[in-house]
């Protein structure tokens, strides 16, 4: 079996309502949608969502690398990965979500060419995975408001954008564990807000909220600063953009310098740097998570979600992107049930029906 043709589009899709971060705000999702076919009638689906906030990628530049890519592709056999990952790396040295967009097509046609669903390709630990939803910033009130209403709808666990001003962040926190009561979880993203002496001197405030973890409250490449905080934070560090590499991963797990790892496909380029991640974390004792970036559509999250229930040490999820969407370019993939839990379907591959 050959690769005979790549297609992609471009996507817009906007969301329910506009999603802030420290960062900025975002008001849709610009999607570059990949089919990849084969000589033997097999189609495999992928997307490079571009978070220009995360990875630096817009969405001409992702299409762009795909079509670059996409032509050292063509009489490649979709099961030869290593291979296809090398050609990549030649034809594009830095381009994640590019690269992320073709290598899910090329897994979601492996599970094809196998007949099996990508999460048992990928190592079949589970079939479903429990997620959090985010409520990003906005006035204290209206985001408790908002946490009610997902633990009402059968969430568990909010993660909650921070990054403001201290006090709105923690008036934020507060009314957020009052409306949703003892038992549901927190976590919160700073996004890169702090710096490391203002991200302890939060988290020491914060900590009477009983927050689970704190995501990336530095600049991504203030490790020092990363460092700092986890070694006298009273709550758990997670980083995110200090992460997008196994290379990345490893120097922090030499240095101690986080609990947690949250892993995103966007970021490293696809299922098989993110299993090269996991790796790394998992030898050094790191549990990790598996994230999205706000502009996936269900192709990602359904990749993403079936990487997370494969494999035991990833423990948590942040895979909620799909539900602000407006609508979803295929129908299928992974299904919510309950709200909280992520259930995989049995169908090969991602299990999308364009």
């Amino acid at each position: 079996m050959k690769i005979s043709k790549i297609n992609v589009k471009k996507v817009q899709i906007p969301l329910i309502e506009p999603f802030k971060i420290s960062l900025g705000t975002i008001s849709s999702s610009m999607e570059a949608l990949v089919e990849i076919e084969t000589d033997e009638g097999l189609v495999g689906y992928g997307e490079g969502a571009a978070g220009i906030l995360i990875t630096g990628e817009n969405l001409e530049g992702t299409v762009r690398s795909i079509e670059v890519i996409g032509k050292n592709l063509i009489g490649i056999d979709p099961l030869e990965l290593e291979k296809i990952y090398w050609i990549m790396d030649r034809a594009s040295a830095y381009a994640p979500c590019a690269k992320a967009a073709i290598d899910i097509a090329c897994h979601d046609l492996i599970g094809k060419i196998f007949n099996q669903p990508l999460y048992k390709i990928l190592g079949g630990h589970d079939n479903k995975l429990d997620t959090d939803i985010t409520v990003g910033i906005n006035e204290p009130e209206i985001t408790a408001a908002k946490a009610k209403k997902h633990i009402e709808n059968g969430f568990d666990t909010i993660k909650v954008k921070v990054g403001s001003t201290m006090e709105a962040d923690i008036k934020r926190i507060r009314l957020i564990r009052s409306a949703i009561g003892a038992a549901s979880k927190i976590r919160i993203d700073a996004n890169q807000a702090w710096s490391a002496k203002e991200a302890v001197r939060m988290l020491n405030k914060l900590a009477e909220f009983d927050i689970e973890l704190v995501e990336q409250p530095v600049r991504a490449y203030d490790i020092d600063g990363l460092e700092f905080v986890t070694k006298n934070s009273p709550i758990p560090v997670m980083a995110d953009e200090s992460v997008f590499t196994s290379k990345d991963a490893m120097k922090l797990v030499q240095r101690h310098a986080v609990d947690y790892v949250n892993i995103k496909l966007m970021k490293c380029g696809g299922l098989r740097e993110a299993i090269k991640i996991n790796t790394v974390c998992e030898a050094a004792g790191v549990e990790c998570m598996l994230g999205c970036m706000a502009e996936e559509s269900n192709i990602g999250v359904t990749a993403a979600a079936s990487l997370g229930a494969a494999v035991k040490n990833i423990t948590r999820a942040d895979l909620d992107s799909h539900f602000s969407l407006k609508e979803l370019p295929f129908k299928g993939g992974v299904q919510s049930v309950n709200g909280k839990s992520l259930v995989l379907s049995e169908a090969p591959g991602l299990g999308l029906i364009k």
